[in-house]
């Protein structure tokens, strides 16, 4: 595999972008609230983490997806419509079944998994699209 062949801007882009849907993801906009009861989640109790460091890892790991994608569509004729069905097999195949094997263990709720899956497959396949249109 050549790293070298990367487009690496794109790779950045894509983990900003799917940070940004996160932030609306789990905004009072959309599903925050509901995630919040969900896991029974103060307001108090989220204030006390250190955000710095969960948003930074969190962006890094984003990268690391963009990135790991990217390596997958390298050998594909690859359009926005190809990494747009790399992103959705990533998004259902991998992290939607890995999350649901922890919420069963965890014996979380089903609203849950769907706020959590929902995200994960929704920027995967973002994700996919962008690094797919942009080679």
């Amino acid at each position: 595999m050549d790293l070298s062949t990367l487009n690496y801007l794109a790779i950045l882009v894509a983990g900003l972008i799917v940070f940004g849907i996160g932030a609306l993801w789990y905004s009072p906009v959309l599903f925050g609230k509901a995630w919040q009861r969900e896991l029974g989640y103060t307001d108090e109790y989220l204030a006390k983490g250190n955000m710095a460091v969960t948003f930074g890892l969190s962006f890094v790991m984003m990268l690391v997806m963009a990135l790991v994608l990217a390596m997958f569509l390298q050998r594909e004729e690859a359009s926005w419509m190809v990494g747009l069905h790399h992103g959705l097999l990533a998004g259902v195949g991998f992290a939607a079944t890995s999350i649901a094997i922890n919420m069963l263990y965890q014996r979380r709720s089903l609203k849950l998994f769907l706020i959590d899956a929902g995200y994960q497959v929704l920027f995967m396949a973002a994700m996919g699209a962008l690094l797919g249109a942009w080679r």
